[in-house]
């Protein structure tokens, strides 16, 4: 399951697809990238009873989705989102490449992912200090980049 076209995350399906004969590829239709499933935001994967909400995380780039955990008794408490580089731990994807857009990141990551419980634990595609988790309540306090209020442009 990708969240986003870049090198860095794309490259590694064809590898996983030789090694586990029949798993399939996913990542979100608005990318434009070939896979086995194209996801949009609202669809859901099935993983037997427990499935991940697709929600559309553009900014970082055009196709950027993040997988949520569902929010239904049987699904896993606290929930999970998977964000890609939607949100990096107390920091966010660029936005200066590949259909970027700092506004459209800013209002993604609000809308979609802190509006999440505040318990939600949040896994980043990567992280550059060596992390691995955090909350929605961490990073609406700790990010810098995300967490202040947005400043129009002048």
């Amino acid at each position: 399951m990708n969240t986003h076209v870049h090198a860095d995350h794309v490259t590694g399906t064809g590898l996983i697809k030789t090694k586990l004969p029949g798993a399939k590829s996913v990542i979100s239709k608005a990318s434009g990238a070939k896979a086995d499933h194209s996801v949009e935001h609202g669809d859901k994967i099935y993983f037997g009873k427990l499935f991940l909400e697709v929600r559309a995380t553009p900014g970082h780039t055009a196709g950027c989705v993040t997988y949520v955990t569902g929010d239904s008794p049987d699904q896993p408490s606290p929930r999970m989102a998977f964000t890609g580089d939607a949100l990096i731990i107390r920091a966010c994807g660029r936005t200066d490449f590949q259909g970027g857009s700092s506004d459209q990141l800013y209002q993604s990551v609000h809308s979609q992912i802190f509006s999440l419980p505040k318990d939600t634990l949040l896994y980043p595609a990567h992280d550059y200090k060596g992390f691995t988790v955090t909350t929605v309540e961490e990073e609406v306090a700790y990010n810098a980049r995300l967490s202040r209020d947005k400043v129009p442009a002048n």
